[in-house]
């Protein structure tokens, strides 16, 4: 299902005495950050007037924000960015959790937790049994956000119940 506001990072703390506060980034590169200019925060909106990376976070200067008691109130919060200024091709863990998983035509399931391997990320599917399922092409054959359906491919082994 698609979010209407995407879990970008959390402010940690502030940076400098006009306003900057530095986000740890939880997208995939703390570059991505950089291509936004807008966010919300605490279920208020803001423009990012700059974004920066330092080492594996973010710099951001928000507007309105122009002392560090500003930012320091900010502290702890978890900064979103909004899904329709996203590329649309982008899916996030967050969106497949609870997805229905279909193989051969049926329902195996739905999608319950998305694991992060070095690899490749691995679908936790529970329906009458669990798989495990690794997010490949050879094994991902679709993937409707629409529909909230996804279409596998199953082998010998997935099942974790299997002998």
């Amino acid at each position: 299902m698609k979010l209407t506001f995407v879990e970008a990072g959390e402010i940690v703390t502030t940076h400098g005495v006009r306003g900057e506060v530095k986000v740890l980034c939880w997208l995939d590169d703390p570059e991505m950050l950089c291509e936004f200019d807008r966010c919300r925060i605490g279920g208020q909106n803001y423009a990012m007037d700059s974004v920066r990376v330092q080492k594996t976070c973010n710099l951001v200067k928000l507007r309105g924000v122009d002392t560090m008691e500003a930012a320091q109130a900010l502290r702890g919060k978890v900064l979103e960015l909004y899904r329709e200024d996203i590329d649309e091709d982008v899916i996030f863990a967050a969106e497949l959790i609870g997805m229905e998983v279909m193989a051969d035509c049926r329902s195996i399931g739905r999608i319950r937790e998305v694991l992060d391997y070095p690899g490749n990320s691995v679908y936790v599917v529970k329906g009458e049994r669990e798989y495990m399922i690794p997010a490949v092409k050879e094994f991902i054959l679709s993937t409707d956000m629409e529909r909230n359906v996804m279409e596998v491919k199953l082998l010998e082994g997935m099942a974790t119940d299997e002998d």
